[in-house]
This record gives structure tokens, sequence and C-alpha cells, in this order.
């Protein structure tokens, strides 16, 4: 990555992406600690429904934690915005509405660096929430892949399990969970029953 994003002279977006355990929220925290290192004040949301680490604690599956703000909205992240941010990443963002979409862009157009992680598809393999058009808008997009659990490939797919099988179409879209009930897949490996 070029060292450009240490010394922003206008804003732009970063979207991190990917299937569960590809390590999105690793390389979102990793983003911040640069920041951080460069002198740059740092400003870290989440959305409220995601609550699996702490209320505030954001959280990767290999065990960094950085502490950060709950927010309920994309509104009321914006007003949460300090004025002296530099950067302000989001993690989870495909749980929040299309609104968050021209947060983003006003913060980048205000010359913030903005860097947002999350899911790019849902279980079903199809654009998750308002990522899909941010990635469209983004100045930078890494899409992180992760380990088949299956065959051992790389996994672009999240595989939601229900007592251990494959979740059907029409189960509903949100269901907040770690490893006990989602694991990565390849497109061979990932089953979707009823599509």
């Amino acid at each position: 990555m070029p060292d450009r994003h240490l010394r922003p002279s206008s804003g732009w977006i970063e979207v991190i992406c990917g299937s569960m355990f590809s390590g999105k929220t690793e390389e979102l925290l990793r983003r911040l600690r640069r920041a951080v290192i460069a002198r740059q004040s740092v400003q870290l949301f989440k959305p409220a429904i995601d609550n699996r680490y702490g209320l505030a604690t954001i959280a990767s599956h290999n065990g960094l934690r950085w502490e950060g703000e709950v927010v309920e909205t994309a509104a009321e992240l914006l007003a949460r915005v300090r004025s002296d941010a530099t950067v302000v990443a989001i993690d989870e963002v495909q749980f929040f509405d299309v609104a968050v979409i021209p947060v983003c862009n006003q913060l980048a157009q205000q010359g913030l660096r903005v860097i947002v992680a999350g899911l790019d598809t849902d279980f079903r393999g199809e654009p998750f929430g308002p990522l899909p058009a941010l990635m469209a808008q983004a100045e930078m997009v890494d899409k992180l892949h992760a380990i088949c659990m299956k065959c051992g490939g790389e996994a672009s797919r999240t595989q939601r399990l229900i007592d251990g099988r494959p979740a059907f179409y029409e189960d509903p879209v949100v269901l907040i969970g770690a490893s006990e009930a989602y694991e990565a897949r390849c497109r061979a490996c990932h089953e979707i029953p009823r599509r």
C-alpha cells in the first residue's frame, strides 16, 4: 500500500471487503495503527447491531481489539465526527442503510480519509447493503479472501450454518454471529438450499 495514505492532500474512501474470516477487521485495525503512528487523529465507528465483542469494542477474529464508538445511524455517525479527525473508519458497514453512502462521500469531500470494512456479499452470495455502492465510489478497494473450510481453497463466500447445515435461501439476511454460525467457503463449496 502506498505511503500516500500517511499524508492526505485530499479526502478519499477506502473499502476493505470480503467474506467472514478473511481479515477485514484485522486490516482495518492495521491501517488505523499506522495512522496513529503518523500522528493522525483517528475515529472508529461500528453499528449498534454488532455486539459480538462488547458494546464499543471492535475486534478481529484473531483477537486484535480497538475501542470505537457505537452508532445507530449514519446521521448519528456524521454528527459525532470530531472536528480534529483526519481518519474516520467504519467497521461492519454492511449493517448501515444506504444513508451511509452520502455520509462517507461527504467526509471524503471534506478532506478526510474514510476507511470502511465489511461483507460485500451476504450468506446467499448476493450484494450486501451499502457496500457494493461504496466499492463503486471508493478510490481504493481491497477484497480479501479466507480459506474454504471444506476444501482449503480461496474462500470468497460466507456460509451460514444452522445446526451444522447450510441455511435456506429464505432465511433472514442478518444474523449476528461468528464461527458458531458461519464459515468461509469457496464458490464451489458454498451451498444455499432452496435457491
